[in-house]
């Protein structure tokens, strides 16, 4: 039985059980950043906001704090829209770019194409047009395969682009990838979305501010994402371009995305941004992805497939060795018909645990 869930299953029978503890807080893997806990900031400041009585549905205080926050981040004239989570935060910003008859290009990879059960299409009625792509990231070249066929009734019109910041292999648009292609949407008529699920991850690899490669970039409207690096629950939607974006107040609702007690939304996002938790511990992450990165190169066997840019490593492993590994560390196939699996680090993960790790990698491979 897989060690994890033995722990799981002695625990519930034990008296961590008996305390409301029902996992053992010891183990840690490698197959989302999504599995990590809370850090320890986030559950202050969720303290910290809680108790008396707050205005309901985004009237508090908190959430008023919020938007200055975000402002000096990413400058005035913006607009934030707290969220439960990012697909519908996805969905919300791409309602909110298009008409009725519009579509989105997006990287065939893309989070709104591939992990999405289809919400985009089936809840915000948005065509997707998806482009095949090598490492994630979409270009000025790639986007024009299926940017055309304006005015023809027959085609659903493509008046929107979508790119993720990290990408879903783990690579990284720099501020100038991005500027290059919101020049060329934009001489097309048409809008950029950037869904930022591990956003601050991206800041942490390029060594720069958040809106050197969104607002300043030229993308009009942002999925801030927080729940992959460290927060409880929640996203903001953030219209770096409000003249862009049409209807957010009202969509939010329409989407079931309208928090009532928002204040513990926006007080999590506060506490990322105002001491700079957001960058250490994305930065934390990513180190911790590239120091598994230098040691699973160093072993025959194993192969990286893409370039380790954020906090995610990819790689192809011999027959059964994922298999086997899994016994012991929690980790997913990326493209099991090719045995590519992908390995996440979190703000959490330690250099005990990647050590361990790689050990266990060695062992299955005969390297030890």
């Amino acid at each position: 039985m897989n060690e994890q869930v033995t722990s799981t299953t002695e625990a519930i029978h034990s008296g961590t059980a008996a305390s409301g503890q029902l996992h053992d807080p010891s183990v840690r893997g490698f197959a989302s950043d999504n599995y990590s806990g809370v850090h320890p900031e986030i559950l202050s400041a969720l303290a910290t906001a809680n108790g008396g009585h707050q205005v309901s549905y985004g009237e508090d205080v908190y959430t008023a704090r919020l938007q200055s926050v975000m402002e000096q981040q990413f400058g005035q004239g913006i607009e934030c829209f707290p969220v439960f989570n990012g697909t519908g935060a996805n969905v919300l910003s791409l309602q909110s770019l298009l008409p009725r008859w519009g579509a989105v290009i997006c990287a065939s990879t893309a989070h709104i194409n591939m992990d999405e059960n289809g919400a985009p299409e089936r809840i915000g009625g948005i065509k997707l047009l998806q482009v095949p792509t090598d490492d994630g990231k979409l270009t000025p070249e790639l986007i024009d395969r299926e940017a055309w066929g304006w005015g023809d009734e027959h085609r659903a019109q493509p008046l929107a682009v979508s790119i993720t910041q990290t990408t879903e292999l783990g690579t990284c648009y720099t501020p100038e990838e991005v500027r290059a292609i919101a020049d060329h949407v934009h001489a097309k008529g048409m809008k950029l979305h950037m869904d930022g699920a591990r956003l601050a991850n991206a800041a942490a690899y390029l060594g720069v501010p958040l809106r050197a490669f969104t607002r300043d970039a030229g993308v009009d409207i942002l999925s801030f994402g927080g729940t992959k690096n460290g927060l409880l629950f929640g996203e903001v939607v953030v219209a770096l371009n409000p003249e862009a974006a049409h209807g957010l107040k009202f969509l939010r609702k329409m989407n079931m995305q309208l928090a009532s007690k928002m204040r513990f939304i926006s007080a999590q996002f506060i506490a990322l941004l105002e001491d700079g938790l957001w960058l250490r511990s994305a930065a934390h992450a990513n180190a911790m992805a590239a120091r598994l990165r230098a040691a699973a190169e160093a072993i025959d066997g194993v192969e990286p497939t893409q370039a380790t840019q954020s906090n995610g490593v990819f790689a192809i492993l011999p027959p059964g060795v994922a298999d086997r590994l899994r016994q012991s560390f929690a980790f997913y196939d990326w493209d099991a018909a090719r045995r590519e699996v992908r390995w996440m680090c979190s703000f959490d993960t330690t250099e005990e645990d990647i050590d361990a790790f790689v050990a266990g990698i060695k062992q299955e491979l005969g390297s030890v």
